[in-house]
């Protein structure tokens, strides 16, 4: 399969902050608020991803790290398709028209049920604002207990 436009993909790394885990990386992304957890293949092609790796040098080093059989590109692409719609490359890379959309499900079908394994995952969540993560009601708001209150005390139905 052939890169679109001689483009190759580049992680992105600005605005990040990166926790590298045994078998996962843990990536917050500061300026859309959200939280990304790559497994340990959507992890490697996010690492191998330096602008300089073509999908075919990237599936090579990815049969080496894994320790397994042919990697097909079709895992590449469909990891790249995860990572740039969770905007973690530099600039997006379009899979061919046959990748294009394909879910998880798909990729397993079409790769066979020993890519199970190798099948790149990242799952992503939303991470709160700071006035929407406040765990405590603040004065004059109503509460049925003392609990609730930041204060620690609800006086009559409403935090003192």
């Amino acid at each position: 399969m052939k890169q679109n436009a001689g483009k190759l993909p580049r992680a992105r790394t600005e605005g990040l902050v990166i926790q590298e885990l045994p078998d996962e990386v843990l990536i917050y992304d500061r300026a859309r608020d959200k939280a990304h957890c790559l497994n340990q293949t959507a992890a490697l092609v996010w690492k191998y991803c330096d602008g300089k790796s073509t999908v075919a040098t990237i599936a090579k080093r990815l049969e080496s790290n894994l320790k397994t059989g042919r990697v097909d590109e079709k895992v590449v692409w469909y990891a790249l398709g995860q990572l740039g719609k969770d905007h973690l490359l530099e600039d997006g890379i379009t899979p061919p028209a046959l990748l294009a959309g394909m879910s998880r499900r798909e990729m397993v079908r079409v790769l066979g049920v020993a890519a199970v394994v190798a099948v790149p995952l990242v799952t992503s969540i939303v991470a709160p604002t700071p006035a929407q993560a406040a765990t405590c009601l603040p004065s004059g708001a109503a509460c049925t207990s003392s609990a609730q209150c930041c204060s620690g005390v609800c006086n009559i139905n409403v935090c003192a």
